[in-house]
């Protein structure tokens, strides 16, 4: 009876919170879609925004770079903030920002301007995205209700960049390039103006934000994907390239030594103690490293190789969108029953086998044996692994440090990311150069001396050349990421230990009230 009259006398808005899960579900997993889609949503693009915004080839990778190092340079600070101030609160900021960005960089009319707004980006999305992960902790039941919703979130989040393609090549075929950052707006207004209406906020924890290190984690991170992508173009003994490399050590030994000391570190690295979520940590990692360049490489196939509009280029990966949630779902479903270990450890297997497929693409490969066969693959490894790591980063963690826990897991993603294309970017580039020296003596061997004259007056080389000469590149990326398909396996197998998720006797609500 008192339940009853104090829900009566409840205003309209907090009478909604709690009420309908999957309402809230729905805005929190289209926050989630939002932020993750835009690391690819704008590769498609991108021949478009470098003519109209006159980038060079080289400041071009700095559109997707922006976003990336600031988004996961700053995760571990916007999962420290829902902590303090409310995570619904910060939530709502974070989104905010986000369509701010997106509205910004959508009217841009200059390289730095668009660089700029990208970075805006990454803050908004940094801010949004742990705190998106930690209000489902808050706001579901434990057990079924909560891992069903880890699921749905956990498949939007794994079928993101796909579906990011895909859009992308929609608006830029239809409308604009400019649509793939304005298309953000409405979806962050309307998110807004729903999240107070239908999620929970959660207890405010009283603490101080380590700026130190959150500066020492953003910077040392942007430091050491610079020098990867530095040494792509300039080389492993260029000065910069390893004073880059140097600066990230020692930021990274400053990190670590600041959260050893402080009172309230933005990671607590004990944390890192429990074997089976560090080993969560690091399968995320490798897995993203792995997925980015999957993403990357087969969208320059599909388009260079094969000849794809971008319309049709964003269509060919709607397959492994559907791979990535039917996989996702299934494990979701049956966590209970089974555990997360053969989800980890099938699933690593699943991205290891597409990515040894990948190995074998070449210049007669075809969109059915070449792209659709391994990147099924590598989507239901993903989506079986997405679930089940997640629930294992955040089992026995204290509710004060679920967003720390949930923020070091999308860094782990992020960072794994922009790490990991980073490095296969410089192993693309390497292979293509040495394959262009075979290939240029094959041409000037049987070129008439016009189409010699016409090579050293352009630099190019004819279409049956120059295609040669990308597959053997995208064919070695793909090696390198077998070795980090292939440390995910090592991981699943022998780290992590996780045997069946608990089931409470008597389930209650984990997170906090209106």
């Amino acid at each position: 009876m008192a339940t009853s009259r104090a829900l009566a006398e409840a205003s309209p808005a907090t009478a909604r919170r709690g009420q309908h899960p999957g309402v809230a579900l729905t805005v929190i997993a289209a926050t989630q879609l939002m932020v993750v889609l835009d690391i690819t949503i704008v590769n498609i693009a991108l021949p478009h925004i470098q003519q109209a915004l006159r980038f060079t080839t080289t400041d071009l990778s700095w559109v997707i770079n922006a976003y990336t190092l600031t988004f996961g340079g700053l995760l571990l600070l916007g999962g420290r903030a829902g902590d303090i101030l409310g995570r619904r609160r910060v939530f709502i900021v974070g989104v905010l920002v986000f369509a701010l960005a997106s509205l910004l960089g959508g009217v841009a009319q200059s390289a730095g301007w668009l660089l700029a707004a990208r970075a805006f980006q990454g803050m908004g999305g940094a801010i949004a995205s742990p705190t998106a992960l930690a209000l489902i902790a808050t706001n579901f039941r434990e057990g079924q209700e909560r891992n069903r919703a880890f699921g749905v979130y956990s498949a939007v989040a794994g079928a993101g960049g796909a579906i990011g393609l895909l859009l992308g090549g929609m608006l830029t075929s239809w409308l604009s390039w400019r649509w793939v950052l304005f298309v953000n707006v409405p979806i962050g207004i309307a998110i807004a103006l729903l999240a107070p209406l239908y999620i929970n906020e959660s207890e405010r924890h009283p603490g101080r934000f380590d700026l130190l290190g959150a500066f020492t984690a953003t910077a040392g991170m942007v430091s050491l994907v610079y020098g990867f992508i530095r040494a792509s173009d300039h080389g492993w003994t260029d000065p910069v390239t390893l004073t880059s490399f140097a600066l990230a050590v020692v930021l990274a030994l400053v990190f670590v030594a600041n959260e050893r000391r402080a009172r309230q570190p933005i990671t607590p690295l004990h944390l890192f103690r429990n074997r089976n979520r560090s080993g969560a940590f690091g399968l995320m990692l490798c897995v993203a490293a792995t997925m980015f360049g999957i993403f990357f490489f087969i969208t320059l196939f599909v388009q260079e190789i094969l000849g794809f509009s971008p319309l049709r280029a964003g269509f060919a990966f709607l397959p492994i969108s559907v791979a990535i949630v039917a996989a996702a779902q299934f494990a979701a479903r049956t966590q209970l029953r089974f555990g997360p270990k053969p989800f980890l450890v099938s699933g690593s297997l699943l991205v290891l086998g597409g990515v040894a497929w990948a190995t074998q693409i070449d210049v007669d490969s075809s969109y059915v044996g070449g792209v659709l066969g391994p990147t099924m693959l590598f989507g239901l490894g993903m989506g079986s692994i997405f679930v089940p790591a997640t629930l294992t980063v955040v089992s026995k963690v204290s509710p004060h440090e679920t967003g720390a826990a949930t923020g070091m897991l999308n860094t782990s993603q992020q960072v794994g990311g922009s790490l990991g294309l980073s490095i296969l970017v410089t192993v693309f580039g390497t292979a293509s150069r040495n394959e262009a020296r075979q290939q240029v003596g094959a041409f000037l061997r049987q070129a008439t001396p016009q189409q010699a004259a016409q090579f050293r007056a352009t630099g190019r080389l004819p279409a049956p050349y120059s295609s040669q000469i990308l597959v053997h590149g995208i064919a070695g990326a793909f090696q390198m990421g077998l070795v980090f398909a292939a440390l995910a396996v090592t991981i699943a197998v022998f780290v992590i230990k996780v045997g069946r998720l608990p089931v409470p006797s008597a389930v209650s609500p984990s997170g906090g009230g209106a």
